[in-house]
């Protein structure tokens, strides 16, 4: 039985990864790394490391990942200042119906979480989380299971007791890593063909996701 929703920010309850994938290339190619929307994609929710060794890979050992990444977040800051930031399309809903019937609900990004929780308040979506776990409360970021671990023991939860929403590859392998019942929900791609095997199901947006619900409460 579910009791509880896991969910990634940036792609899913937020349309912010648009934001990182255009920002992480200005902020390469700044620096004269030939950064494209397919070298973007690959590091979505990957934790510090990780993205380090894949990014190198890329790029060679010259990448500086640091200070690629301060400009990224200089960029991004100074657009999301003007323009602000928008939730996902059925964000609202989503999450209105799972307060409304008694389910706990965290998130689990690898944005800091004082900027995770100003980016939810700025859309009035903050209330709705019992709880913000953030890559840098845990020991391995995504793709890792830790942070999915650590948000549903927050929440005082058993990982299979939780349903997990994900847009990435990273983000579903540490999810189902975890032992939750994860769904993939597209953004930018789809990669549902390789993650098959790990998918508790595919939702066609947020609003789409009440439908494990529906099932689980009859």
């Amino acid at each position: 039985m579910i009791k509880g929703v896991i969910s990634d920010m940036d792609g899913v309850i937020l349309d912010s990864e648009k934001l990182y994938v255009r920002f992480w290339c200005e902020a390469a190619n700044f620096y004269g790394f030939p950064m494209n929307r397919e070298h973007a994609l690959s590091i979505r929710s990957m934790a510090r490391p990780f993205a380090i060794e894949k990014l190198q890979g890329y790029f060679g050992a010259e990448f500086d990942y640091d200070s690629v990444r301060e400009k990224r977040i200089e960029l991004m800051d100074a657009y999301v200042s003007q323009h602000g930031i928008e939730a996902k399309k059925g964000a609202q809903k989503l999450l209105g119906f799972l307060k409304e019937n008694g389910y706990k609900v965290a998130l689990a990004t690898a944005t800091p979480a004082q900027r995770a929780e100003e980016y939810l308040r700025r859309v009035d979506l903050l209330k709705y989380f019992d709880y913000v776990a953030s890559a840098r409360m845990v020991k391995n970021g995504k793709p890792k299971p830790d942070i999915y671990l650590f948000a549903a023991e927050k929440l005082g939860l058993k990982p299979e007791e939780c349903l997990a929403l994900e847009d990435s590859v990273n983000g579903v392998r540490s999810a189902a890593a975890a032992g939750c019942k994860t769904v993939l929900v597209p953004d930018l791609d789809n990669p549902e063909e390789q993650l098959k095997p790990l998918l508790y199901g595919t939702a066609d947006g947020l609003e789409d996701v009440i439908k494990f619900f529906v099932g689980d409460m009859q």
